[in-house]
């Protein structure tokens, strides 16, 4: 299933007679190209590390009969709709963000990603301070131009920008510290993952790769913790991450008061920043 596109499962008999089944989604349209060869990419990055996680990617491409229609095609894995075990799920997850490694040691990716249809930012940057405010600029920019501008905006963004993402990501990558960029799927939350039917094992689907910092992902699996990191995972227990075991209470009164004050679209703008909480000793704002 898909929001933005049309899929289908393909039966198909090889030439030796053997049978075989495919997944196939189809797009249209220059985004729809672009969104597709982003998908491609980014499940053929994954399935390099955790083959696993995620379906074969097989191929993309354009169709011969049909005018400006694009297609990209994987093996076809029966899933049950239900949330996956969370021990194995993390574990994965975590293999995933563990083995990866950009061989430019930056962040982005080297095709644009989308999240849903929205483009994400991915053009290769040193500092993950530098690719996150790029990248948030991108969201607002295109959050204003679908549904305007608010005068909420006027305290919000030079907040956002001017205080809160320079310290929280500032410390991260100060006083010789530093940040991995590791392979993250991009757009991970419940609907992008379920269960193989044949193995009970976790998968994840539908990526929007980005090498990032490994836990920006996070977010997507718990909406209400944003303004505090209270995550059970122990995904990054490993490197002795306080923000994994949910022992950091990162945010100060003062800035959840800030966030209170303001309107649920923009409380989840600001919101996002919390899940990149590595540091437990930042001054509140």
């Amino acid at each position: 299933m898909s929001f933005w596109a049309n899929t289908g499962r393909l039966d198909t008999e090889l030439a030796d007679g053997s049978l075989c089944t495919f997944f196939i989604k189809v797009q249209s349209k220059d985004i729809g190209r672009d969104m597709l060869s982003g998908e491609h990419e980014s499940m053929k990055a994954i399935h390099s590390l955790t083959p696993e996680f995620v379906p074969k990617p097989i191929a993309w491409g354009k169709y011969d009969s049909i005018p400006d229609t694009y297609f990209i095609l994987g093996e076809y894995r029966d899933m049950r709709p239900d949330m996956p075990d969370p021990d194995k799920y993390a574990a994965r997850l975590s293999a995933l963000h563990q083995n990866s490694a950009n061989p430019t040691g930056k962040f982005g990716f080297h095709v644009t990603t989308y999240a849903g249809n929205l483009p994400q930012y991915t053009d290769w940057e040193d500092s993950w301070e530098t690719f996150f405010t790029k990248s948030m600029r991108q969201a607002l920019d295109l959050e204003i131009k679908a549904k305007g501008y608010d005068p909420e905006f006027d305290v919000l963004i030079p907040t956002l920008f001017d205080t809160v993402i320079l310290r929280l990501l500032r410390p991260l990558e100060s006083d010789g510290r530093r940040v991995k960029p590791s392979l993250v799927h991009g757009d991970l939350w419940f609907a992008n993952s379920g269960i193989d039917t044949d193995s009970d094992e976790p998968l994840i689907f539908d990526a929007c790769c980005f090498y990032a910092h490994n836990e920006c992902m996070l977010r997507g699996h718990h909406h209400s913790h944003h303004l505090y990191c209270t995550d059970t995972l122990q995904m990054n227990s490993a490197n002795g991450n306080p923000c994994a075991t949910g022992s950091a209470k990162i945010t100060s009164p003062p800035t959840r008061s800030l966030f209170e004050s303001l309107s649920p679209r923009k409380t989840t703008m600001v919101a996002l920043i919390s899940t990149n909480c590595s540091s437990p000793t930042l001054l509140p704002l």
